[in-house]
């Protein structure tokens, strides 16, 4: 498993450079160079969020032991995903000093007062992005840990009831076992009765033969 997470990390470290590269030439292009360039860095980001969902799978197999390290790598690198788009939202409406003069001439300044007005409303809704996924991340937990205790709760249920199963098993061999115990101690009774009564019986047999056989003289 970590040799599959190890892999997908170079795969991270290639295209985030690249992607990296490609964010600073944004801002010194204008018109469809920009644009295809542009589409060509939202595609690979979206190759980077993959990656790092596999990654985030890769990492929920690993023992648990291990699980911490590589928890806190993968906790690096969404940052990092994250300062890139940031970058990369910045960059497309960013235009270098040269690009902006032909474009804009004497209305260089105003461009900055919108531009940086729409960097405002971008981190707002950055801001506004992050809350919600740290909620849906914090909702994806507790019903993981819903689902664990659920589990748990099963497996304890199922370990009452074979338990209950052999208590009920036992006490039927003990009440057999009862019962077996009772009649072999009647037998023995019985038989020591028996043995009582033949002895007396026979007892009182030489005791009459005696008598009579002293009588007869």
């Amino acid at each position: 498993m970590s040799s599959d997470f190890e892999s997908y990390e170079q795969d991270f470290g290639t295209i985030t450079a690249e992607v990296t590269n490609k964010i600073g030439r944004i801002p010194k292009l204008s018109g469809e160079e920009k644009t295809q360039l542009v589409l060509n860095v939202d595609k690979q980001l979206e190759e980077v969020r993959e990656l790092l969902e596999q990654m985030d799978l890769e990492v929920r197999e690993i023992p648990i032991q291990s699980r911490p390290m590589y928890n806190s790598r993968l906790k690096s690198y969404k940052g990092e995903i994250e300062k890139l788009e940031k970058d990369f939202k910045r960059s497309r409406i960013a235009y270098s000093d040269e690009v902006r003069n032909d474009l804009l001439g004497d209305d260089a300044g105003t461009s900055e007062n919108q531009r940086a007005h729409l960097l405002d409303n971008t981190e707002k809704l950055e801001r506004s992005s992050r809350r919600l996924e740290a909620g849906y991340q914090i909702a994806v937990e507790t019903e993981q840990v819903g689902q664990e205790i659920l589990s748990n709760l099963h497996s304890d249920r199922e370990k009452i009831q074979r338990a209950r199963e052999r208590l009920r098993e036992t006490d039927a061999n003990l009440g057999k076992s009862s019962r077996i115990l009772t009649g072999m101690l009647r037998r023995i009774i019985q038989n020591r009765a028996l043995v009582f009564m033949l002895g007396a019986i026979i007892l009182l047999t030489i005791i009459l033969a005696i008598y009579f056989n002293l009588r007869g003289h």
